[in-house]
């Protein structure tokens, strides 16, 4: 009985056991900080989840963006292999004029 956290523990339980309204309080007290506890996990589970969601959602979106540019780069370098405008080209693929312009060095080496 020399720790004092236990000490405090049986002082609590003794009053409590002696005064049944500070006992019904204490557990009332107990319940209500349990339910908030189990509020806060839920929403931060749930928040959670929603990131991931998002976070899922706006790769997907950057991944087929960049999908999309590197299919582009592919038919600009077929588009200049059969020697096409340049004009023509940035027509058909939307890639700019200095991207074109890179391709077409790269393909001259």
């Amino acid at each position: 009985m020399n720790e004092p956290a236990l000490q405090k523990a049986m002082d609590t339980l003794e009053f409590l056991s002696q005064n049944e309204e500070a006992r019904r309080l204490y557990e009332m007290r107990q319940k209500a900080l349990h339910d908030e506890a189990s509020m806060i996990d839920g929403a931060r589970e749930e928040g959670m989840q929603k990131g991931m969601q998002i976070g899922m959602e706006e790769g997907m979106q950057k991944g087929m963006q960049v999908g999309m540019h590197k299919s582009k780069i592919e038919i600009a370098k077929n588009l200049l292999g059969v020697s096409m405008d340049v004009a023509k080209v940035i027509e058909a693929t939307g890639l700019s004029k200095d991207e074109i312009q890179k391709l077409k060095v790269e393909l001259m080496k």
